[in-house]
This record gives structure tokens, sequence and C-alpha cells, in this order.
């Protein structure tokens, strides 16, 4: 089958191991199903799959993606939830230690075909073209879990999305003006900040820039380069909720704000398979239309991940078959 896929490990030129071509047809095991790829998004998961990280050697060749949509044997429209845990596990999903996401040790998505645990197929919603569903089950679904599951924020009060123009930041922008958030939004350029307030946001801002009022939350997907303006943007008693570090993983802690203002710090990853659920339920009644920034055939891969990699994201990358 066709298939988009990290021939092995390269930390240095990551595009380098990227190859376009067969792959053998997935099995099938007991209680798992095939889906036919539709649509299928592109994530930072995928570059850093390129680069080995997150992926033992012994993986590679990987098919790539962790997200997208598809069309199970009997014609169920589904999108897929990407986290695969221990079938063992009772307690909450994102915390099974024996989790792990497609690309890490299952085939991913850029591909003919993807082979998925059964309760990872969600049904689509019939309003939801293929293209949105494939970008709801990663950066959606994060954002998802950051805003409703571990913010604690109520309708009307303020939050702070750094960076305008990523995955999870416009999912941020629009589930957070639709909950009846106040947004704010920082961006490096004009660009960003202007498609921020396309998609909802009430101010936007220049990244670092002093903002009129402190905010109840900060939600963080930057890391090192933004790290002490969200520290210095929130409100005594106010929360960072974090789900990545693109600039580099090594913030000053600043421990003396932290525990004088009583700030609160709070890591959030992914999300549940009901969570999924409950996004796709929410965007539908909400009326959302994600953003989708480039839309590509499988076959231009490539150019989707020279672009990601240059930073010159507005919204999501998505690849159809």
């Amino acid at each position: 089958m066709f298939a988009v896929y990290a021939s092995e490990p390269n930390a240095d030129d990551p595009l380098a191991s990227l190859a376009v071509g067969d792959r053998p047809e997935p099995d099938v095991p007991d209680g798992w199903v095939t889906v036919n790829v539709k649509a299928a998004s592109l994530n930072m998961h995928d570059i850093w799959t390129l680069r080995g990280v997150g992926i033992k050697p012994d993986q590679f060749p990987m098919i790539l993606g962790c997200d997208g949509a598809g069309v199970l044997d009997d014609g169920t429209e589904v999108v897929l939830h990407s986290v695969i845990g221990d079938p063992e596990w009772r307690g909450e999903e994102t915390l099974d230690p024996k989790r792990t996401l497609l690309t890490e040790k299952y085939q991913g998505t850029f591909a003919d075909k993807v082979v998925v645990p059964k309760r990872n197929a969600i049904g689509k919603p019939a309003e939801m073209s293929f293209a949105e569903g494939a970008i709801m089950g990663t950066a959606w679904l994060t954002a998802y879990r950051m805003l409703f599951v571990k913010s604690g924020l109520r309708p009307g009060q303020t939050m702070l999305v750094q960076g305008a123009s990523g995955g999870v930041s416009t999912a941020l922008v629009q589930l957070g003006r639709a909950a009846g958030m106040r947004v704010w939004v920082t961006g490096r350029s004009e660009a960003k900040r202007d498609l921020a307030k396309q998609l909802g946001a009430h101010e936007t801002f220049e990244s670092g820039a002093r903002l009129p009022e402190r905010v109840d939350a900060v939600f963080e997907t930057v890391g090192k380069a933004t790290w002490s303006h969200s520290m210095k943007s929130l409100k005594p008693g106010g929360i960072i909720v974090v789900s990545g570090s693109t600039s580099g993983p090594d913030p000053s802690a600043d421990l003396q704000r932290l525990f004088f203002l009583q700030l609160r710090v709070v890591g959030s990853t992914m999300g549940t398979r009901d969570e999924l659920a409950s996004l796709l339920e929410f965007v539908r009644l909400a009326g959302i239309r994600p953003q989708i920034g480039t839309e590509l055939p499988l076959s231009e891969a490539k150019e989707g991940f020279r672009t990601m990699l240059e930073g010159d994201t507005a919204g999501k990358t998505v690849f159809t078959l």
C-alpha cells in the first residue's frame, strides 16, 4: 500500500529520512479494525519521530501520522483516537505508563490503511469533513483537555494563548471563544495575529508585549521563548497549562513569583477517548469549523513537512488520499 514513512532516525536532518512509497498491508489483530484513510494531519510528533525521539531504532521503518479520519470496511465514517493503552489498565488513559501513540509502536495514518483497536475508531459527525475530522485527535483534543479539563476557567474569564498560528493554539482560540472566554493571543507576526483575530480572538499582542491587565490562565505550547512572559502575565492564583515546549524545555522556573503569587503550573497531555467523543459533539453543537492552513495530497507530504520545520504555519496541515 502507498505510505509516507520514516526510513530511519535522523536527528540532524529529519527530512532526509522521510520516504514515500509502498509498505506492506497491515495485519489485523483480534479486536482491531482496518480504517481506510481519507485524510490525515501533520503534527510536530511526526518531526520528532523522524529525529528518532520517542521511538526505538528497531521500530523503523515507521509509517508516520498520529491523526486521521476514514471509513471502516462496513462504511462507517470515523475519527481516530491515537492513544493506544494497555488493555489491562483501568485508570485514566493518559496516565497509563504503557500507553503509546500511533507511530511510536504501531504504524501511523499516512497510508492507504491503518489498523487500530476498535474503541479507537469513533463515529465522525456527518457535518464534519474528513479533513476536519483528521485534525481532531491530537491538536484539538490536546486543546480541549487543556481548556475544559485542566484549566478550571469559567465563561467570562480571560485566557492568554502563547503563539498564534499552531494547531493547538488555533484550536484553543476557537474553543475558548465558543465557550465564552475572553481570548487574548500573542504572535510573532502581524499575519499570525490577524489569523487569530479571524478565528475569534478578542485581542492580539506581539510576542512578549506588556498586557493591559493580567489574565486568569495562560496556555503554553512554546516553552523557553515565552515562559517568562507567561509567568508575568498571570493574576495571583492564576494557572499556566502546558502541553508542549517547541522552543526548548528549559525555562527559568521563577520560583519566587510562583510561590509568592500562588501561581499554578499544570501539565496536560493529549486526552482520553471519551474526551475526544465530547470534543466532536461540542464542535458539532457550536458550529465550529476548524482552521486548516494547508491541504495537500499525501503524495506531496514532503512540502507539508518542510513548511512545519520552517515554522510557516497558519493552522493545521492536512494530507488527503
